[in-house]
């Protein structure tokens, strides 16, 4: 199914960037072509959410500031390049995946949401007043594919201001 994916739909090549819920695609049909669609989330969800962030927090990440998830995801980037058996890399991308989608939800007009599109299901963000939806794990497993480092702060502050909070 997917890169970084915690389950295959069918064993064979992924077939795009999108992580997986283990075992949730109850809202995809066969076929599925339609627009995405969210759900609220249960709590599993929630404690996946909270387990990332409780590891974040004794990395001394802060999810509210920018800069910190991006050093801290390009340290960690380099860390695997450096040595690739030293870290689980879709560990990492679900760790900062979690880092910007909290940061998207404390920051933006967004929340948390499960998300099901043509590709999958997965933890995502949703506006009520907004077409699209944000999978923060897409944006990094691309990025982390790709190779990239120093993208976090001009990336997730442009989606910030695409979808501002009223305060």
């Amino acid at each position: 199914m997917a890169w970084f994916s915690k389950k295959g739909k069918d064993d064979g090549e992924p077939s795009s960037d999108v992580v997986a819920l283990e075992g949730d695609d109850s809202l995809v049909a066969e076929g599925h072509t339609g627009r995405p669609v969210s759900r609220p989330l249960e709590p599993a969800e929630r404690a996946r959410i909270e387990a990332a962030s409780g590891r974040l927090a004794a990395l001394a990440v802060d999810v509210d500031d920018l800069h910190s998830i991006g050093a801290a995801y390009d340290t960690a980037f380099q860390g695997w390049q450096n040595d690739p058996g030293s870290v689980d890399s879709g560990e990492l991308v679900e760790l900062y995946g979690v880092a910007i989608g909290e940061h998207l939800a404390r920051h933006s007009a967004r929340q948390w949401a499960v998300v099901t599109d043509v590709f999958g299901t997965d933890l995502g963000l949703v506006a009520a007043r907004a077409e699209t939806v944000i999978v923060p794990h897409n944006i990094v497993s691309a990025r982390w594919m790709r190779g990239e480092r120093g993208w976090i702060p001009g990336v997730v502050s442009h989606l910030v201001a695409l979808q501002t909070r009223d305060r």
